[in-house]
């Protein structure tokens, strides 16, 4: 099994160094183009946007081969990546739109697609493990990864940068197609007329199960917590700091250095508490970086972003972990699409929102989202509560069956 974990990690890793530097090119190529900064952040909006239509886009992994789908998305993407070097001028500005809803749209399918994967590739106690070892493959790639695509764009222009990132779903999919999967990939055997719709099946096993939906929804505040503040961030590194903007990348850069180690240790931590705590604390560090944002200096921003990088991970890795943990595996695809599209649907509305919300300044969106955060982490520590001693039962005995599992995995290391 070290092989499958390896490869999980790779692919983390490729997709993460194809995708950051591809999707801030993208919006340098846009404003090059067109001189509209409006257009150039629709170019990100466009990559967010097909997640909405996640809980869809995952039913299709439940009703094909999963692994064949997901080889021949990123093929796809790689196909549709070349057509960029035919941009030459902004009449054809439209196709890095295009690019960016293609882009979108593999993130949503290979998402619910390697959730799938992974309970079939690995046994129940390596995934937390290994999904904290993504995590931080994906954000230690990214202190990296956008500026070298940024300073290939400015040397020779977008088609080496296009060339790039389209070898990178090549290689990719070579490593799914690598896997060893440890039994054959279910399958939903009702016919298509009487098979749950994809919303309505994702959405009765996150509502159903407390050691989902927790966790799921602690995920959904602090990832669109994060997009409400972004624009204050800016207010307050530009305004409150009196500092320039490029100051950004360094806080860019310490969230990243949080998340890598965050990610390392992840695994352990939801193996030993649980993910609704794993979420919980997440939650609660990422509103103490918001609340640390608002002092008025900037080592505090500073510190304030390396704890928000230990935060958010956790919350996403603990929500991740709780569906592969507890879904049927014949619904992977399709509750996977759906919490895709609960913790990142949101973001959609919340970044706009951040934007209004920052005309009465900076700090006063950062403390709504502390505000917003603790709060979902008390409504999360108050229903665990609710459930009394049965629901610290049922939470032990998922500790235990995990824990059993990472004793028998041994076996395969």
């Amino acid at each position: 099994m070290r092989r499958n974990a390896a490869l999980f990690v790779a692919v983390s890793l490729l997709s993460g160094l194809g995708g950051s530097a591809m999707s801030l090119v993208a919006g340098i190529w846009v404003l090059d183009l067109t001189g509209s900064a409006g257009l150039a952040a629709l170019a990100g909006l466009c990559v967010y946007a097909p997640v909405l239509a996640g809980p869809w886009l995952g039913g299709l992994l439940d009703r094909a081969p999963r692994r064949p789908l997901v080889v021949g998305v990123n093929l796809a993407l790689a196909a549709v990546l070349l057509s960029l070097l035919a941009v030459r001028g902004p009449d054809r500005a439209w196709l890095i739109f295009v690019v960016s809803c293609s882009y979108g749209l593999s993130y949503v399918l290979i998402d619910a697609g390697e959730t799938a994967l992974l309970p079939a590739a690995l046994p129940p106690a390596r995934l937390a493990d290994v999904n904290g070892w993504r995590s931080s493959a994906q954000e230690g790639v990214k202190l990296v990864a956008p500026l070298a695509g940024a300073g290939l764009y400015a040397w020779r222009g977008g088609p080496p940068v296009v060339v790039l990132c389209a070898v990178v779903p090549v290689l990719v999919a070579v490593g799914y197609a690598a896997l060893r999967l440890r039994a054959p990939e279910p399958a939903d055997p009702r016919p298509t007329a009487s098979r749950p719709h994809g919303l309505r099946a994702g959405l009765a096993v996150l509502l159903r199960r407390r050691a989902v939906r927790v966790p799921v929804a602690l995920a959904a505040v602090s990832i669109a917590m994060s997009g409400f503040t972004t624009a204050a961030l800016y207010d307050v590194v530009v305004e409150g700091l009196a500092l320039p903007s490029t100051f950004l990348g360094v806080l860019a850069c310490a969230q990243g250095a949080g998340s890598v180690p965050a990610g390392l240790a992840v695994g352990r931590l939801v193996v030993r508490w649980g993910a609704s705590a794993v979420g919980v604390a997440g939650t609660l560090l990422f509103a103490l970086g918001c609340l640390g944002r608002c002092l008025p200096w900037w080592p505090a921003t500073v510190a304030a972003s390396v704890v928000i990088g230990v935060g958010l991970p956790w919350t996403l890795v603990a929500a991740v972990t709780a569906v592969q943990t507890h879904t049927p595996a014949a619904l992977l695809g399709r509750v996977s699409g759906t919490a895709n599209t609960a913790m990142f649907g949101p973001i959609t509305v919340a970044i706009p929102l951040g934007s209004a919300a920052v005309h009465t300044g900076g700090r006063p969106p950062l403390v709504v989202a502390a505000v917003a955060c603790l709060a979902a982490a008390s409504a999360a520590v108050a229903a665990t509560g609710r459930r009394g001693q049965s629901g610290s039962e049922a939470d032990r005995r998922d500790r235990w069956r995990i824990s059993s599992g990472r004793e028998r995995s041994r076996s395969f290391r």
